[in-house]
């Protein structure tokens, strides 16, 4: 009998458990923080067309991700094969993301999806989304309740169910005092205007369309329902797109807002470490920025690293420290930690740091930096320690095992004593480079030549003559051009300043 019961309680262990995810109409700002924690838990992650980019962008790269994606008149897998995909990874003992645009239950048929699992007894939550038809008409300016317009909101999906005949009951619809909001029903423009004016809708009644809200790339059509297929069709708008009709329409010329912040238009990818995004990311998304972060390249200190332990035994040897990178600094510093050698063996040691980001690595350890230049590159970094290490003293660079040598030569030609010591790899990084594309307007941000060499192996096949590059210094920015892209070059070699001169160039010409 006790054996009977482990068994049964190993076979219960390997059930998994699925989660039905609402990711929000796109902008990233929008998933939830409960949304985010389960996703990132997730080993199979099954997701749809109209999850945002960035959202997509979180995704466990470890995961097993499964596109399942629909759009109107093509559906590369069928709802029941969904739901077969959701039940087989949970047989596996998987914990299984089902990541779907807007919220799972409006208009999302995660009820469909959760039947099967309940028929076979598998476990599941579910996270509701922020769903478009609050989200998309805020960004547009539009309040679908307001006291002086209406007393209801009423969500209506112009989606027929397959093989069905069953029309919307636009008598009832036009009675209503209240906003009413279409999901999916672009392709039944005309028949949704056409229906509510024979109802007897008022043919000035405020009416909108609104395409790929909340992304840096939506549009809006406001007219009087009378004229909105005609005036839809002149701006040539497509899917997403959901249609609003009632008074509160008219409140965007009033309200609008998204459009209006500095970046509120722009996409930007950021193609710098994960670890090392955020002030950048942050930074342009208080500029309302769409911002997608698509690492090309990660660093990863080298392990076994004899050059490094002989070093760390042998501190007394050096005079002068010069970090090129924090990642160097980080490196160096956290090889000490985990060898437990006390900081205050580098009493005398002088340190010297590239820029303003590595001084700060360095100086959050307690360690004051005497030297850094004014330009931020290798070549005026490798001059000024020529200038400043003295004859007979001895200078250690802690770095990338494949960095510049552009502070090299300075220091050589000098006759500078230095042991270049390697202490960290930079490979390139593609995680959701598959779930990426590349639109024409985006703007790619590069902070060094690796991130360049990065970024195009993981576009490999794309034109990339088109993009327009926001480099952070001149040898970034030469490392661009050699693929063909056009470039723009901040003045300083920091993040705000490439911020700054994002601004400056956004609507002007590009080189």
């Amino acid at each position: 009998m006790n054996l009977e019961r482990e068994r049964q309680q190993s076979d219960m262990n390997k059930i998994g458990k699925v989660w039905l995810v609402g990711a929000g109409p796109s902008d990233p700002g929008l998933f939830t923080i409960k949304g985010l924690q389960v996703l990132e838990q997730a080993q199979v992650v099954v997701y749809d067309r109209l999850v945002g980019q960035a959202v997509l962008q979180m995704m466990p790269q470890t995961a097993e991700k499964i596109n399942v994606g629909k759009q109107s008149g093509a559906h590369p897998v069928p709802q029941e094969e969904i739901n077969q995909i959701l039940l087989d990874k949970a047989k596996e003992g998987k914990r299984v993301v089902r990541l779907k645009g807007g919220d799972p239950f409006v208009f999302g048929r995660g009820g469909e999806e959760l039947e099967l699992l309940v028929k076979n007894g598998i476990p599941f939550e579910v996270v509701p989304g922020v769903t478009a038809a609050a989200a998309v008409p805020a960004y547009a300016g539009i309040p679908v309740t307001h006291r002086d317009c209406c007393s209801s909101v009423h969500l209506i999906t112009a989606h027929k169910k397959r093989g069905s005949e069953e029309e919307l009951d636009f008598e009832t619809l036009s009675r209503l005092d209240g906003t009413l909001v279409f999901y999916m029903g672009l392709s039944a423009l005309g028949d949704i205007c056409e229906g509510l004016l024979r109802a007897g809708m008022d043919p000035d009644m405020p009416a909108a369309v609104l395409e790929r809200g909340t992304t840096a790339a939506q549009r809006k059509v406001i007219s009087a329902l009378s004229s909105l297929k005609k005036e839809a069709d002149k701006a040539n708008l497509s899917s997403p797109s959901l249609i609003v009709v009632g008074r509160v329409c008219s409140l965007a010329d009033t309200f609008h807002w998204a459009e209006d912040r500095p970046l509120g238009k722009q996409r930007v990818i950021v193609t710098r470490p994960k670890k090392r995004s955020k002030k950048l990311a942050d930074r342009l998304e208080a500029l309302g920025a769409e911002v997608i972060l698509l690492p090309a390249i990660e660093t990863r200190p080298i392990e076994d690293n004899r050059p490094l332990e002989e070093t760390l035994q042998s501190l007394e040897r050096y005079q002068w420290i010069g970090f090129t990178s924090s990642e160097g600094a980080d490196c160096f510093f956290d090889a000490l930690c985990r060898r437990r050698i006390d900081v205050r063996s580098l009493a005398g040691i002088r340190f010297a740091a590239i820029g303003p980001a590595t001084r700060r690595s360095v100086e959050k350890r307690g360690i004051l930096v005497e030297l850094q230049p004014e330009t931020y590159t290798g070549e005026a970094f490798g001059k000024l320690l020529a200038q400043a290490v003295a004859s007979g003293e001895r200078l250690l660079l802690p770095r990338a095992r494949i960095g510049t040598e552009q502070i090299i030569g300075p220091l050589t030609e000098a006759g500078i004593l230095f042991d270049d010591i390697p202490v960290y790899d930079t490979v390139w990084e593609h995680i959701g480079a598959s779930e990426f594309k590349l639109l024409p307007d985006d703007i790619v941000t590069f902070t060094s030549a690796s991130t360049v060499r990065g970024f195009v192996q993981m576009m490999q096949g794309t034109d990339l003559s088109g993009i327009r590059g926001l480099c952070i210094g001149e040898q970034t920015a030469e490392e661009a051009v050699r693929y063909g892209i056009r470039v723009e070059i901040s003045d300083r070699a920091d993040v705000e300043s490439m911020v700054e001169k994002l601004l400056d160039v956004k609507d002007s010409g590009w080189r």
